[in-house]
This record gives structure tokens, sequence and C-alpha cells, in this order.
């Protein structure tokens, strides 16, 4: 039995304590905030209650394997769980309003068809089509496996490129972006696909091919809501913790790794104290971890990716009957949107990094805004009431100053205007709105410039992985979405079963059969 220490309890770094502590290993975990479940936040105020980090799940087996393997108790015992349909519905620029069924191939079809015209629907099957080679292709070395030392062949973009009638054969990579242009063949069927890019903070004009298993795996696994919000799944996975025996210390910041013999040998807090330990997980920033660890730290670090600004409403007025739960309402300056958030032009990838931004930023414009309005009770006071969420994918903090009143709020204001299409009246039915911008990110969370991390892709010469699970330092491993394979709820998951496999089984492990 090994004592281990967990720095941080945000989703990756619980899910590993939790596997951890059923291998038999006495698990502390120390996290320098008030409370667990690091972006998997809520806000409750008035009887209103909002998840203040994602909305939804996709891909749940994750978290099903991960109850299953943690105790007898599965995961629909312990969070209500349900698909979500329509799974999402759009509203584009130009009015076009199209609602997609979940998790149907033909339901998407037809919906595409009826409200964009024939063939829509075919065009968009075919490209998933063509992703789902992408997953079966990555899934296991991407996504189930650690990261081996020779990476070449994730470098290697796995999308099948369509060849008739010369597409694809000019120089230069294959992007999410040049991929919407020449299979999709209309505008807004490029907004749908680059939209899965954008919610999780991926440029689509850089991001690889491959990028398109994200929506695949969206149609394909649907998409799912915890009821209460997800923090009830934080909430139940916390509880999961507590129950294999793991202990936690919150307002307990750690100042540094101990290493004795060159291996980690336990933490120094803040205050002074020391803890020894025979195993060390991190599951923090990449700027934590080498302020903790500078001998960790990655050797090139990645560019501060994109963070989210959210806004919460609480509505007078209930909820009408049908409503869609999620609503994407598209920018309709999709170059002003790029720029203000990623910076730079259309050129795909070359010699700067993925994600990477330039210029100073703008909040001047009118963004993609993701509207969510659950149906479930115990996010409001009583059904005279809406809790509502807006999110937008924004420039981190430091690009824009997200700590300016007046830039926040005119931000802000831009966003409400555009959920008025898809919430009608909304203003009239206004009581309050709260805001978080990418500069609360950073102050509640740590991670600089409040950057949320993307999930890992195949391509682009591996520019769009993250650190592998185990580090430059022995005994030392990283889970969380900063690491290997990277940001997202159900990917924070899998984090946490590498870092488990590799320290329960050893280097050599593989991944689970």
């Amino acid at each position: 039995m090994a004592r281990i220490v967990v720095i941080g309890a945000g989703m990756g770094a619980m899910a590993a304590a939790a596997r951890l502590a059923v291998a038999g290993h006495r698990v502390a975990v120390y996290e320098r905030a008030a409370t667990h479940g690091g972006g998997v936040g809520r806000l409750d105020r008035d009887g209103f209650v909002f998840d203040t980090g994602p909305g939804l799940v996709h891909l749940p087996a994750v978290y099903r394997d991960l109850f299953v393997k943690t105790g007898k108790e599965p995961l629909e015992r312990c969070v209500g769980l349900s698909q979500v349909d329509p799974a999402s519905r759009h509203v584009f620029a130009d009015g076009t309003d199209v609602s997609l069924p979940n998790a149907s191939r033909a339901g998407v079809v037809q919906a595409l068809d009826d409200a964009i015209g024939p063939g829509a629907g075919e065009r968009w099957s075919d490209l998933v089509n063509r992703a789902r080679e992408v997953w079966d292709a990555t899934r296991r070395p991407l996504l189930e496996e650690p990261l081996r030392e020779d990476r070449t062949a994730l470098g290697e973009d796995p999308y099948p490129a369509v060849r008739k009638r010369g597409l694809f054969r000019r120089r230069g990579p294959v992007t999410l972006a040049s991929v919407a242009e020449r299979e999709l063949g209309d505008a807004r069927l490029a907004a749908l696909l680059e939209s899965h890019a954008l919610a999780y903070g991926l440029d689509p004009r850089r991001a690889p091919g491959s990028a398109t298993v994200l929506p695949y795996m969206e149609q394909t696994f649907g998409s799912w809501y915890v009821s209460g919000g997800v923090r009830a799944l934080a909430d139940a996975l916390y509880e999961r913790c507590r129950a294999r025996k793991v202990e936690f210390h919150f307002g307990a910041e750690v100042a540094r790794l101990l290493e004795k013999d060159g291996r980690a040998a336990g933490v120094e807090l803040a205050d002074g104290s020391v803890v020894e330990a025979d195993l060390v997980v991190a599951g923090v920033a990449p700027g934590q971890l080498a302020r903790i660890a500078p001998g960790a730290a990655a050797t090139h670090r990645a560019p501060v990716p994109p963070g989210r600004f959210t806004v919460f409403l609480a509505l007078r007025g209930a909820r009408p009957e049908g409503v869609v739960h999620r609503t994407v309402v598209h920018t309709g300056d999709r170059a002003a949107e790029l720029a203000a958030v990623f910076g730079g032009d259309d050129r795909p990838a070359g010699g700067r990094g993925a994600g990477s931004v330039s210029g100073s930023g703008s909040a001047d414009y009118r963004p993609t805004v993701t509207v969510l309005r659950p149906d479930d009770p115990a996010t409001r006071p009583d059904d005279g009431h809406e809790a509502v969420t807006l999110s937008a994918t924004v420039a981190p903090h430091g690009r824009v100053d997200w700590a300016d009143g007046p830039t926040a709020d005119g931000f802000a204001d831009r966003m409400i205007d555009a959920a008025a299409a898809a919430v009608p009246g909304l203003r009239e039915r206004l009581l309050w709105r709260e805001v978080r911008t990418p500069a609360d990110t950073e102050a509640a969370l740590g991670a600089e410039g409040g950057g949320v991390p993307a999930p890992v892709l195949a391509g682009a010469d591996g520019r769009f992985l993250r650190p592998g699970n185990a580090t430059a330092v022995p005994g030392l491993h990283l889970a969380g979405g900063f690491a290997h394979p990277g940001g997202g709820l159900a990917h924070a998951g899998m984090s946490g079963a590498l870092v488990a496999g590799l320290i329960v089984s050893g280097a050599d492990w593989r991944g689970s059969q």
C-alpha cells in the first residue's frame, strides 16, 4: 500500500483518487479552494441554481465505468441522468432554425434537409461517417492508452480526405475549416461543424481535420443532463472518494513538490507543513505545476487557451412547454469572432503552436452563444421562474482585460442580445444576471488567463497533444484537462483512469483491454 498525495480536487484528480483508493492505496487530496470539483462548480442565488462549468455530459460511459470500478453502486444510482432530446437547436445568422435529434443519424439527416435543403443531410452524414474512421483509428491510442514516447503516429491526421474533384490536392495541411468549406458546401453547415470546435476552444482554421471527431462523438453517444446540474456529478464523485476512505484537505495550497533520491517524496504546503508520500498526482494548470515542480513542467510551454464567458440569468415567467434544452445562436461575423478569440488570420497552423494567438484581442463583436434552458425544478425557485445560462468562448484574460467592468458588461449585453433569438422577450423577463469571465476563472482555479483546455487531437505534427500522465520526475503523475488526454468532462475522467493504470500496473501498462 502506497501513500499517495493528490494535488487538486478537480474531476480528473478525484477520478484518479477513487481508483487508486480502491486499488488499496492510502490517498489524501490537498485542494487550495474551499470545495471540490474544480471547474465543475455551482452558483446558487435566490432559489436559482446554475452550473458554472459544463452543463451537459458527453460520453457518459467514462463515468459509468468509473463508478462501476470503484463500488457496487452504478452511476445512475448516484445521479439522475437523462438524454437531452433534441440534442441541440441551431439558429444561424440568416434566420435558419434547425433542431437536431439526440443520437439519431437518420433524424439529423432529415432535420438538415428540411431546414437547409435537399442533400444537406447527406453531406453532413458523409462527413460524420468519415469522422467515424477518426474515432476508430484514435480511440484507443489517443484516449485509452498512456502517451508513448514515440508520438509520430499521433502526429498524422487520420481524417480521410475526399479525393474526388481534386479536393485537398492543394499543398498544406487539412484543417477543420477546409473540411467544412470543401465537403459541406453551405455556410450554415460549416458553422455547425465549426461550432463544435469553437465550444472546446479550438480554432477551426488551425485544428486538424481529425476535429470532426467532436461532432461524431456527440451525435453517436448523445448529450446527457444530470438532474440538478452537472455539479451533482462532482458531488457524487466526491462522495465516492470519501466512501473509499480518500482524505480531503481544503484550503490547503501546495507550495512545492518534495523530492528524495530523484523521486517525488511528498509535498510542502503553503503554511510550511510537510506531507510525505510515496507518489504524487498533480491535477493543476501548467503555471501552477511550474511553480510546484519545475522539473516536471513541459519544456515548451503551450499558449494559453481561450476561456469561457458565462452569463447566468434569473427570469420571471415559466419555462414554455417544448423549449429546447440547448440552443446555439451562431455569429453573423465568423472572421471577427475567430480573430477576437484566437488572433491571427485564416492561415493554417504552421510554425506557430496549436491555439496560438496574436494581437491584443477585442470584445467588440457579437459572439456565438450557447443557451442552456434545463427543464429541471431543482434549478429554479418555483415553476413561475426560469434559470438560463449563456456561454461563449472568448480570448483569455490578458489579451482582453476581462477584469474591466465596462468591457465585461458590454460583452454580456451582446450575449443577451444574441440569446434573444432563442429566448423571446428575454430582457422583459430578466430579474437579474451574474457574469463569470476568464478573469474570474483565473482567480478561482489558478489557470493562467482563465484558459480552458481542449481535448487532444491527432494530427498537426502532435501540436494538439498534451503532456503525458507520467512526468520526468519519477513518482509524479499528471491528471486533469491540462494533461493527456486533454480537457472536457469525459477526458478528465479518462485521465484519472490512465494515471491509476500507470501507478497500479507500472510504467509498461498499455491501457485497459
